[in-house]
């Protein structure tokens, strides 16, 4: 007998909990291709488990249509009950892991550029200190749910506003106005700019970048912050970018005026579920001391002997 399973009411079926959690990313996307995605399996397989669901119930949840699945009355009657059931197993699943040990996966979300320039290679030079973690590294620019388990720590820009998580300011970084050797040389009247795209104009640096460019043209954007940093280095043009990113880059340069006076706020953020769990602090600790020591790269206040005037 399995042991996520229970016979139903009637006894004629036995109901897989598991279906549960289909029936609800179905409701929520309304399409099978949808769903699939959220939940990496193929499209068949969410319209089998649904269906298991409804035969083990012996109610119809939803209506085939042709643009999507549609709730029947009966299906929207469940799905509070099957959101109350996805809190208490994620809950469940938050308390086993403040109670395990060292050993184990830690994922930790953070925005792409950071993880991959700025966390990893840092994290590897202290390899000994989580020898029997598992770290799973997840670079988003979306801010990962950590209610819902899809992360256990997140590095963020800006202070979390969903409730019931726990944040703590660990650092800050500043930004500066980069381009290639020599690019300085050229008047400031035919400077070219490389800026964020519309997914990314409300960010504040990129407002600053704005303001500075004034009616000078942008020739290339992107919402990649390695794209655009790509694009200073072939000399494309004059772009903002974070100081850990490119001061010690030797194709680029820092232009000494303007200033950009951008400084955000690096958060650490968890929920304090998962607090108590020994790997995850040991991690959490982990990330504080990497961005303490970086703490003048990330500032700008550690900067290559010359400077572009």
């Amino acid at each position: 007998m399995q042991k996520n399973t229970v016979s139903n009411a009637a006894g004629k079926h036995s109901l897989h909990w598991d279906d549960v959690r289909y029936f609800l990313e179905l409701a929520r996307v309304g399409s099978l291709s949808g769903a699939a995605r959220k939940l990496g399996v193929e499209h068949s397989t969410v319209a089998r488990r649904v269906e298991a669901l409804e035969q083990a119930l012996d109610i119809r949840l939803f209506d085939r249509l042709p643009k999507g699945w549609s709730l029947t009355h009966e299906g929207e009657t469940l799905v509070d009950q099957a959101l109350r059931l996805e809190h208490e197993a994620q809950t469940f699943s938050r308390v086993a892991l403040g109670v395990s040990s060292l050993h184990g996966t830690v994922r930790v979300s953070a925005p792409p550029v950071m993880a991959g320039y700025f966390l990893v290679p840092r994290l590897a030079g202290v390899r000994a200190q989580w020898i029997n973690i598992e770290l799973e590294i997840i670079g988003e620019s979306r801010d990962a749910n950590l209610a819902r388990g899809e992360a256990d720590l997140a590095i963020r820009m800006s202070r979390p506003t969903a409730p019931g998580l726990v944040a703590r300011c660990i650092g800050e970084m500043g930004y500066g106005l980069y381009a290639a050797l020599g690019y300085a040389d050229r008047a400031e009247s035919e400077w070219e700019f490389l800026g964020y795209d519309d997914s990314l104009v409300q960010v504040p640096q990129q407002q600053w970048l704005q303001k500075i460019a004034g009616g000078r043209r942008f020739v290339f954007r992107s919402n990649d912050l390695s794209a655009l940093m790509n694009a200073a280095r072939v000399g494309l043009g004059v772009t903002v970018l974070p100081h850990f990113l490119a001061a010690e880059d030797a194709r680029l340069t820092l232009l000494s005026d303007p200033v950009c006076p951008i400084s955000r706020h690096i958060w650490l953020v968890m929920h304090p579920d998962v607090k108590r769990s020994p790997r995850v602090r040991l991690v959490a600790d982990l990330l504080v001391n990497i961005v303490a020591e970086a703490q003048a790269l990330l500032s700008g206040e550690r900067k290559r002997p010359s400077q572009a005037r």
